[in-house]
């Protein structure tokens, strides 16, 4: 496999204060080749114990060491150490997943009361990095030695070398990775950003997971500057939120999946049940639309799946009641934690008449029901459990834990822990009303009318929903139709769950672009898109053909 993380030498420049005669002069020295908050380091310095090192700068460049090194007598208590740190060999991939380092803080070290560490150490702060930074840090070695009164080195004591950490062999394939990033900054008109992770069906492994926009970690490495930090945490897209893990969206009508399923179940419906769509449902004195104004007129529920037909589903959930849908959305796994190992992980929500009134101190109106059972309302979901749910139904009801870490291995690549797939459940259905599903669900993107047709390939039969998961309540449909754009913020979030082959399935994925209209014309392509780089790439047994 590709190496995501390496280490390389860097040179650090640290002061001892009480060793430093003039603190103001020696900084107004350094300050005249190397760029320095002098405000933020002296109150750095101000919360130390003079005895202490505090870092100045990380990773100085060669011109920067040597200006140190010539006008060392005039900068007492100022010293340069090479020490390893970390690359992150292609920059911003990933980096929401692999995490960035940072300066520990005096609270943890205080907290940790853990001798092993000292100020002006890097940690994980987030990500991987975070999560495994006990094993990847490895261990500190020492020389005690005995010195003149000079302080100069008679003779060494004691010697510990140090020991390097351990590595993580990730389930990330990179060049699946990488056509991911691609395709999401092609798809990133007018700073259109979201979320694509990719699962194997069987196994559980994440093979790639993206978060737009994204951050490059090597900013990080050495101690990011007060101007780049500025920059990440005042952006108004937040370059550094996990959309995969923290994103919480409507799932719009991929949650038609949940619907159908909770009908079949439930016996409300059945696969040749007939429903007259005349483009609107009406329920007292309100009126909800379908997004084909004209209507649809009958539909199955094959056929309702595939054109994505709203009026089909208010029908199921006005027969259903909201506490029996989130009773099967729990089945898929919404609602909770999947557990993929990565810090602050969000659980999305699946809303019940209960979870109303303990939190809005509402009861639960029956119109609610209506928007919840096409993924409106109060339903949230994250990418990560959109793909677990699209995966259990390529599984035919099984759930599986996803995974990032394959294995760790000691610095000599021995090996120290291996995981392996994990079932968590079973969605526990009629296999035949599953069935059904995955039928439509191939027909979206197969069939002459299905919603999903940009993301079709020609010997690789994919099968998926899209999802288009409103935002804001805009003006009416007759002002915008004067030809009054919509600001990007304000436009629906497109979604696409898929996964491929039909018959025996190896990919799941699910993709969220924040902002980008209809899930079929904007997320649609890109899981095409990711399916023929895979297959090209891994051809599947039944797949003779190039693609």
């Amino acid at each position: 496999g590709e190496t995501l993380v390496s280490i390389r030498p860097a040179f650090n420049l640290y002061l001892t204060p009480e060793d430093a005669r003039n603190l103001d002069s020696s900084l107004d020295k350094l300050a005249q080749r190397i760029s320095l908050d002098q405000e933020k380091l002296k109150k750095k310095i101000a919360q130390t114990k003079s005895f202490k090192e505090v870092l100045i700068k990380g990773d100085i460049p060669r011109e920067e060491v040597a200006f140190v090194e010539e006008n060392n007598m005039s900068l007492p208590g100022i010293r340069i150490r090479a020490e390893p740190l970390r690359n992150y060999v292609f920059n911003n991939l990933a980096s929401h997943t692999l995490g960035y380092l940072g300066e520990i803080s005096k609270a943890s070290l205080e907290r940790l009361k853990d001798p092993a560490y000292r100020q002006g150490d890097f940690v994980g702060k987030n990500g991987l990095e975070n999560i495994y930074e006990s094993l990847l840090r490895g261990k500190k070695g020492y020389k005690e030695v005995e010195v003149d009164v000079s302080g100069r080195e008679l003779k060494t004591l004691r010697k510990l070398p140090p020991e390097s950490g351990n590595n993580l062999i990730l389930t990330l394939d990179v060049k699946i990775q990488e056509e991911l990033e691609k395709l999401m900054t092609e798809t990133a008109e007018e700073n259109m950003n979201g979320s694509v992770v990719v699962m194997k069906v069987q196994t559980g492994e994440i093979i790639a997971i993206t978060s737009k926009p994204s951050f490059d970690p090597n900013k990080f490495a050495a101690g990011i500057s007060t101007r780049n930090w500025r920059d990440l945490v005042t952006d108004e897209w937040h370059p550094l939120q996990n959309r995969s893990i923290h994103g919480q969206y409507p799932p719009g009508s991929t949650y038609k999946i949940v619907t159908a399923i909770a009908g079949l179940g439930e016996g409300v419906i059945k696969p040749d049940t007939s429903i007259f769509c005349p483009g609107h449902f009406e329920l007292g004195r309100g009126r909800y639309r379908c997004w084909k104004k004209s209507g649809h007129g009958f539909m199955n529920l094959h056929d309702a799946l595939v054109q994505s037909c709203d009026v089909y589903f208010y029908t199921i959930g006005h027969r259903l009641g909201i506490d029996t849908i989130a009773k099967y959305a729990k089945r898929f796994g919404l609602g909770r934690s999947t557990r993929l190992g990565l810090s602050r992980e969000k659980k999305g929500l699946v809303p019940t008449t209960q979870w109303k009134l303990l939190n809005k101190k509402e009861p639960w109106l029956l119109g609610e029901t209506i928007s919840a059972s096409i993924g409106q309302g109060f339903n949230l979901v994250t990418p990560i459990q959109q793909v677990i749910m699209m995966a259990a139904v390529a599984n035919r009801g099984i759930l599986l834990k996803p995974y990032l870490v394959k294995r760790i291995e000691g610095p000599e690549g021995q090996l120290r822990q291996e995981f392996f797939p994990e079932i968590i459940g079973q969605i526990g259905v009629d296999p035949d009303h599953l069935e059904q599903v995955r039928m439509a669900l191939r027909d979206v993107v197969n069939g002459a009318r299905g919603t999903g047709k940009k993301s079709r390939l020609k010997n690789i039969i994919v099968s998926g929903k899209t999802g288009t998961a409103q935002v804001v309540r805009m003006k009416s449909d007759e002002e915008l139709e004067k030809g009054e754009a919509i600001p990007v913020k304000y436009r629906d979030h497109a979604w696409f769950v898929a996964f491929a082959p039909y018959e025996k399935p190896v990919l799941a994925v699910a993709i969220i672009v924040e902002h980008g209209g209809h899930g079929g014309a904007t997320a649609g392509p890109i899981a095409g898109k990711i399916f023929k780089k895979y297959f090209k790439l891994y051809p599947p047994p039944s797949s003779a053909q190039p693609l």
